[in-house]
């Protein structure tokens, strides 16, 4: 019998991962009633797998999440135990933090945050239905019981819906780690019209450090005078642990090879698919057979633990395979597992069913984020929450959806892409993927998002103020460089007295010819002392890189214009003659919100674009 709670909600948020947890806090912060439901109050923002935030183009995400006013980026800093910038030889484009988190602490003091929050109510339950009355979502049911009213319901469900667990040939009906999976609620998406697939990602072992040979390895320390990823976190002291990097070999390679019908992911047993950028080691193995070996890294789970979590060997062979394979490896000739290596397979529904708001585009008031859209990742997740959650909330107020762009953002480049081209794998964000990521720097996303963020409601007066001033800082540093000459003093300081600087070039025109770093003339003029470290850097990049930086602007532009032709949702794309099968059929299944949504299509040409141009053409005119 369902007991029925008279208290209604405005949203309702289904799981607690990193998804849910960024779609909570938004919508609550933004004034709305919300509650969010999870399986498990212990599995409140798990790092299931690696206790890592960040790397190549996910540092981006966070700190673009950090910027808009979510919280994966101050959690990160509350909780490091190392913290390193990704290819700081290769260009700022690329550059992105990495965090070891610790894995304990990170899940407490996000699950403190969700406790304290004003508006939130948090609580354990299954979901096993969505309730929908006209089109439209009216609530939830639990497998306890229990029905929970609200305008607006925001699925983050990860990897739990339907979840087995892998290793050889036994399989277990289990989230990951131990969690108990979500069996009920796939059924019911699949009768609300959802198309859903059937995804796989894995995990390595977990060793006891005191079973480590550590001289055998190199160590990774992180970096001392490192930025953090929130612009609001102003020093960071924490208790460091360094990583320790190692390789498989002949050895290691054999075992597997011999042992590859035992593998479920050739044996059969798997039919999910699995990431491509991030592979089982047998899946290496059997990819790059002509590689000696792969490198692989011992990372710290956490202070108060001795696991150590072995990157690059996730696996889902047996337990007496993974034993004698890790044990192949020079510096765990004596190692003891803690906790086995495993695959999971999952439901996930296609992304191509949603709107760039993160709403299913058959019910009104419903929307999804993170793993259960078919992308891979903490950050990646995080992100999609947020704007779900930002959305809900606006769908509920009755105000204009909040729609990132690829030309501001790289959460705007993930969601064009999972909606607009969909995926066939576990999504994962590169900054290959972003057409202006030398525009799109992680030092500049608080310039590019926080006035966004404070117009939805997220940037705090304290945020907002301390944005005011970096932003009025950088201006200053560049005023000050354009105005300062300094030829005769630089030529004395760096070139024992040879005139190699011209008289008549500023130290902006200086930095932008590379005759010098900001960093060594910091020093040497009084003024930029009171400045950070971050805030010459950015300036620097900024002067350094600005005539590329003009073009992306130009190249923005133009895009932009294609983007700001928007198409009516009622477009019977089916009979819009000169449209081939083949884009009638995508159009008229992705509902594109503008052209240059729809150009990015796959199956859609620059004919197809010109026709709706035409055909748009000619609607406005008969309607005038």
């Amino acid at each position: 019998m369902n007991i029925e709670f008279n208290e209604k909600y405005d949203v309702i948020i289904v799981g607690a991962g990193h998804a849910g947890v960024e779609a909570a806090l938004a919508s609550s912060r933004m004034g709305l009633k919300t509650l969010i439901l999870t399986l498990n109050l212990e599995s409140v923002a798990f790092l299931a797998c690696n206790p890592a935030i960040g790397g190549t183009a996910k540092g981006h995400l966070v700190r673009e999440i950090d910027a808009l006013g979510g919280q994966m980026g101050i959690a990160s800093d509350n909780t490091l135990i190392q913290l390193r910038m990704l290819n700081s030889a290769k260009g700022v484009a690329v550059q992105s933090l990495r965090a070891q988190a610790d894995k304990n602490k990170y899940h407490t003091y996000m699950k403190k945050v969700l406790e304290e929050q004003e508006n939130l109510i948090i609580q354990q339950g299954e979901v096993k239905e969505v309730l929908v009355q006209n089109e439209k979502v009216i609530g939830v049911d639990t497998l306890e019981g229990c029905k929970y009213f609200a305008d607006a319901v925001v699925l983050c469900t990860g990897v739990y819906l339907t979840s087995d667990i892998i290793m050889g040939n036994f399989r277990k009906n289990s989230g990951p780690s131990g969690f108990s999976p979500a069996n009920y609620l796939t059924k019911n998406l699949i009768d609300l019209g959802f198309e859903i697939r059937r995804f796989k990602t894995g995990t390595p072992a977990r060793i006891d450090k005191k079973s480590i040979d550590f001289s055998k390895f190199e160590i990774q320390d992180g970096e001392d005078e490192i930025q953090p990823f929130s612009f609001l976190t102003e020093n960071l002291t924490y208790e460091k642990r360094p990583c320790y990097l190692g390789y498989t070999n002949e050895k290691t390679h054999k075992i597997i090879t011999d042992n590859l019908h035992l593998a479920p992911m050739y044996s059969g047993d798997i039919k999910g698919i699995g990431p491509r950028y991030c592979p089982s080691i047998e899946t290496k193995i059997v990819r790059f057979k002509d590689k000696e070996r792969h490198q692989i890294f011992i990372e710290p789970e956490g202070l108060d633990t001795n696991e150590m979590y072995i990157q690059g060997m996730s696996t889902s062979f047996p337990p007496d395979i993974q034993t004698e394979m890790y044990r192949s490896i020079e510096g765990l000739e004596n190692a003891r597992i803690m906790r086995f290596a495993y695959a999971i397979e999952y439901d996930c529904i296609n992304p191509l069913d949603l709107y760039a708001t993160m709403q299913y585009k058959k019910i009104q008031g419903l929307y999804t984020a993170g793993q259960i859209n078919g992308s891979s990742g903490y950050e990646e997740a995080a992100a999609q929450g947020l704007v779900a959650g930002i959305n809900a909330a606006n769908y509920v107020k009755g105000k204009e959806p909040l729609i990132l762009t690829r030309s501001n953002s790289y959460i705007g480049v993930l969601i064009d892409d999972l909606v607009t081209k969909g995926t066939d794998e576990p999504y994962r964000m590169m900054t290959s993927r972003a057409e202006y990521r030398l525009f799109l720097r992680q030092d500049n996303a608080d310039l590019r998002l926080t006035e966004i963020g404070r117009e939805i409601g997220l940037v705090s007066d304290y945020r907002y103020e301390c944005y005011l001033k970096r932003k009025k800082d950088l201006n200053d540093i560049i005023e000050l460089l354009k105005k300062r000459y300094m030829a005769k003093e630089l030529n004395e300081i760096f070139f024992n007295g040879e005139e190699r600087v011209n008289a008549g070039m500023s130290l902006k025109e200086m930095i932008v010819k590379n005759v010098l770093d900001i960093k060594d003339i910091k020093e040497k003029i009084k003024e930029l002392g009171k400045y950070s470290d971050r805030e010459l850097s950015a300036v620097q990049t900024e002067i350094k890189y600005e005539g590329y930086l003009s073009k992306q602007n130009d190249m923005i532009k133009k895009a932009e214009k294609q983007e700001n032709k928007l198409l009516p949702l009622d477009i019977d794309y089916l009979n819009i003659n000169g449209l081939r099968l083949e884009a009638r059929q995508k159009l008229d299944k992705i509902r594109p919100l503008n052209l240059g949504q729809a150009g990015r299509i796959s199956g859609v040409s620059p004919a197809d674009i010109a026709v709706l141009i035409v055909y748009l053409q000619t609607k406005n005119s008969k309607k005038q």
